[in-house]
């Protein structure tokens, strides 16, 4: 049934290299509530191999047998990411399979798992600063302005990849069921012209200035590729995908 609604990025639960020491993950579907209605939404984690390879995970994914295994042959998980307050769902159960894993804390998450009653225990909360774990390979930011989640953003410094969890959202329309196409047109997040959906960018009014201000950081690394949580990821010409998707920030 759900392939009638949404077109999965398959293969699934396998990591996709992007560039060195960079892959992507597929995942299931999550439905998640727009508009009076809940979207179907492809699911996405990314993995990073630190210089002492060590693996840095970003908005874990269900771990399945089949994943742990391949993951398990690229190196050892030690980090797992709650980029935003509404992705960590899965973090509790990466940290019980790997208990050496330290769970790192987005603005605000503490309070939502525990308002959703989602059991998972943070140990250390993620900021403007990169931790010294990883800020040889990994810059970062938070993304401020919005009333409603403030967003970490990562950028890998070796493939020069932004790393977003939903201040871009870039559906095909080719891999959604049509009775889908107009609410994701209306939210702005129809592939090629990805940007935040629509409930997300009114969160911003009258403190767009803030947003600007971590955009205006982003720029300044000169990103070539935009590894995406929700649809079609940029595979080149990074900067002015950001600079087209961040547009509503200067109107």
């Amino acid at each position: 049934m759900n392939q009638n609604i949404i077109q999965l990025y398959e293969p699934l639960n396998i990591p996709k290299a992007i560039d060195e020491d960079i892959w992507i993950v597929d995942g299931p579907i999550v439905r998640m509530a727009m508009y009076g209605t809940h979207i179907p939404f492809p699911t996405r984690m990314t993995i990073i191999r630190l210089k002492n390879n060590d693996l840095w995970c970003h908005s874990p994914i269900e771990l399945v047998p089949e994943l742990k295994a391949k993951i398990d042959a690229l190196g050892s998980v030690r980090h797992l990411i709650s980029p935003n307050k509404i992705h960590y769902t899965h973090i509790g159960s990466w940290a019980k399979a790997y208990p050496e894993a330290i769970a790192w804390a987005s603005p605000g998450v503490v309070e939502r798992a525990a308002q959703q009653k989602i059991e998972v225990n943070f140990h250390a909360f993620l900021d403007d600063e990169a931790p010294i774990d990883w800020s040889e390979d990994i810059d970062q930011l938070v993304f401020r302005g919005s009333r409603f989640m403030d967003e970490v953003v990562f950028f890998h410094r070796k493939s020069s990849t932004v790393i977003l969890a939903d201040l871009i959202e870039n559906f095909e329309l080719n891999k959604v069921s049509k009775k889908f196409h107009l609410l994701i047109k209306l939210a702005g997040c129809a592939a090629p012209n990805g940007k935040a959906p629509l409930d997300l960018r009114i969160t911003f009014w009258g403190r767009k200035n803030q947003a600007r201000a971590c955009l205006e950081k982003m720029l300044k690394w000169e990103a070539k590729k935009i590894i995406l949580s929700h649809g079609k990821c940029y595979e080149e010409n990074g900067n002015a995908e950001l600079i087209r998707a961040f547009a509503w920030l200067v109107h």
